[in-house]
C-alpha cells in the first residue's frame, strides 16, 4: 500500500456508540499497526473520557444536539455548527485524513460532512433498527453504510448498505466463565434459576419499581437476582435487597461477562449495544424499551427481535403490573426458554469491529490505488 492510513473516527455522546467506535479502532491497529487513528467528539460528553482510557488520541468540538424539549435552548445551535465546522477544518488541515469513520451522535455530524465535501471516502454505521438523523443525511454521498441489523433500505440507499452487526466488547465475545464460577462472584448458589436485570448506566426507573416491589415474590419462587439498579437512586434499592439472601445487588456491574455467564433469563432495555450483547450471550430476555428514545428506535431494536421470537417486550408503562408475571411464567416455561434461546443465535452477528475494519482498509487502499 503506498499511503498510510489516516482516519478519523467521529461520534459519541453514548456508550452505545462509543464502545463500538473503540472497538472498531482496536480492529484497524491490529490490521494495520502503523495506521494514525484520531477521535473527535462532542467536549464534555462520555467520549472524552471513554477514548483516552482506550490509548486513543481525541479532539473535543463545541457542538450540541437539537433539542427537542426546550427549543428556546436552540438559539446557539446555529452558531455552535458554524463554530464546529471551523474547528473540523483545523482538524482535516493538522491530521490530513484519507478516511473518516462516524457511528451517529452529533459530533459525527459536521466531521463526515465536511469530508464529503473534500471528497474523502466516509464511512457509517448505525447501530439502530431505526436510523438517526445525522446518518440519514449523510448517508447520500458515503462511500459505505454498516448496518447492526438487516431491513435498512427503507433508510439509506440499498447499494451502499452492509450488514455488520454490531460490534461488542471483547470480553463478552469471549467469556472465561462457567455459570458456577460466575454465580460465586456474585455471591449466589450455583443450581438456581438467576435473573440478571439491567437498566443501563443511568438506571430505568420503571424497572426498578416493579423489581423492588416484588423481591419476595422472587424469593418464593426461588429465582435469584443479579440487579444492576444504575446511580439514581441505588441506595434505596440496596436497603430493599438487604434483607434477601438470593439478591445481588449494585449500582454498576463492572464485569457484565460474569453476569451474563450466571444468568438464565435478562430483563434489559433495548439500546443496540444491549440487544446485540444478549444475542451474543443467548439468552432469553423480556425487553423493556426507553420510551424517550430518539424516534422511539429502542422499541424498534426490541422488535426486530420480539417479531421473529427470539424475545419478549414490554412497554414502559405497563412494567408495574406485567413484569414480575411475565417473568415468572418464562422461567416455568422451559421449552419457551429454548425456542428464545434457539432464535436468538440468528442474531448474533461475531467479529463485526473485524469486518468494518477491513472494509474501511480496503476502500481506501483502492481508492489510493486509482
Amino acid at each position: 500500500m503506498h499511503n498510510q492510513l489516516r482516519i478519523i473516527i467521529a461520534g459519541g455522546g453514548t456508550g452505545g456508540h462509543i464502545f463500538p467506535a473503540i472497538a472498531v479502532a482496536q480492529s484497524i491497529r491490529q490490521l494495520q499497526p502503523n495506521a494514525a487513528i484520531l477521535f473527535v467528539g462532542a467536549k464534555g460528553k462520555m467520549e472524552m473520557e471513554k477514548v483516552p482510557q482506550a490509548g486513543f488520541i481525541i479532539e473535543g468540538l463545541t457542538i450540541a444536539g437539537f433539542n427537542r424539549t426546550h427549543i428556546l435552548k436552540n438559539i446557539t445551535l446555529p452558531f455552535k455548527l458554524v463554530k464546529s465546522f471551523v474547528q473540523v477544518g483545523a482538524i482535516f488541515k493538522k491530521f490530513k485524513p484519507n478516511a473518516v469513520f462516524g457511528v451517529g451522535g452529533y459530533s459525527s455530524f459536521p466531521v463526515l460532512k465536511y469530508a464529503q465535501t473534500k471528497n474523502i471516502p466516509t464511512f457509517i454505521h448505525e447501530s439502530n433498527a431505526f436510523a438517526g438523523k445525522s446518518n440519514k443525511l449523510l448517508s447520500e454521498n458515503a462511500t459505505k453504510i454498516f448496518t447492526g441489523t438487516s431491513g435498512m433500505e427503507r433508510f439509506f440507499p440499498a447499494d451502499k448498505i452492509q450488514v455488520s452487526g454490531n460490534p461488542v466488547r471483547n470480553n463478552i465475545t469471549n467469556n472465561k466463565y462457567t455459570k458456577e464460577a460466575a454465580l460465586l462472584k456474585f455471591g449466589l448458589l450455583p443450581n438456581r434459576k438467576t435473573l440478571l436485570v439491567v437498566g443501563g448506566s443511568l438506571g430505568a426507573a420503571s424497572i426498578n419499581a416493579a423489581i423492588k416491589d416484588n423481591l419476595s415474590l422472587f424469593t418464593e419462587k426461588d429465582i435469584q437476582l443479579i440487579w444492576q439498579t444504575g446511580k439514581p437512586n441505588a441506595s434505596e434499592y440496596e436497603k430493599a435487597a438487604a434483607q434477601f439472601s438470593n439478591v445481588y445487588v449494585s449500582s454498576f456491574i463492572d464485569d457484565m461477562s460474569a453476569a451474563y455467564a450466571a444468568a438464565d433469563f435478562v430483563v434489559s432495555r433495548s439500546g443496540a449495544m444491549a440487544v446485540a450483547e444478549i444475542s451474543i450471550v443467548n439468552k432469553p430476555c423480556v425487553f423493556v424499551p426507553y420510551p424517550y428514545a430518539a424516534e422511539d428506535h429502542q422499541t424498534f431494536n426490541a422488535m426486530s427481535l420480539v417479531n421473529e421470537g427470539a424475545a419478549a417486550m414490554i412497554p414502559d408503562k405497563e412494567v408495574s403490573q406485567q413484569l414480575t408475571p411475565t417473568i415468572i411464567e418464562l422461567f416455568n416455561n422451559d421449552k419457551a426458554m429454548e425456542s428464545m434461546k434457539a432464535r436468538l443465535a440468528s442474531f448474533a452477528l461475531l467479529n463485526a469491529d473485524m469486518l468494518i475494519a477491513k472494509e474501511i482498509i480496503k476502500c481506501v487502499e483502492n481508492s489510493n490505488l486509482k
